[in-house]
């Protein structure tokens, strides 16, 4: 997979509110993902998509895999920036990278998740799901994506299952 390497990764900066601490004072584990979560979100915002529209097209984001690294401690107060690095590859799926720094550039985790568009009628992964964001994205290279090219219209949905064992 890869990533544009022309653009920076979009980043947000949060601050570890009181009632996201755990018994040790430090961010509880559960956080880390909601940061990611909502850094994802506002770069999908600010490249001009449409969650809503996404849905009302008959497809959704969907996280396959998410990966926590912890390096250092964030503590109820902190001020913490969290990336978003979209890597593309050939696919059904994507990765996107979170960094979740301090303010004075240490790392305190690392957030990983692979993730899919998801066809909600069929409950199946679509097959171009880059050709899918970039179409929609005002700013695609927010996504890590060039821009759009018009020439290559038109988005192929797999009928290939979630995963390849039977329930």
């Amino acid at each position: 997979m890869t990533r544009n390497p022309t653009t920076e990764p979009f980043s947000v900066r949060l601050e570890v509110r009181s009632y996201e601490i755990d018994p040790q004072l430090h961010l509880n584990g559960g956080f880390y993902v909601q940061y990611a979560d909502h850094s994802r979100f506002a770069c999908v915002q600010a490249a001009g998509i449409s969650i809503e529209d996404l849905l009302g097209s008959g497809i959704g984001p969907v996280n396959l895999e998410t990966v926590i690294r912890y390096r250092s401690e964030l503590r109820g107060g902190d001020q913490v920036d969290v990336s978003c690095d979209w890597e593309w590859g050939t696919g059904k799926t994507y990765r996107v990278h979170h960094v979740l720094r301090h303010l004075d550039g240490t790392v305190a985790a690392e957030v990983d998740h692979v993730s899919g568009l998801l066809d909600l009628k069929t409950r199946r992964l679509i097959t171009d799901p880059d050709h899918e964001w970039r179409t929609r994205a005002d700013r695609p290279e927010l996504l890590g994506l060039g821009p759009h090219d018009p020439h290559n219209e038109g988005s192929v949905r797999s009928t290939a299952p979630l995963c390849d064992k039977p329930r």
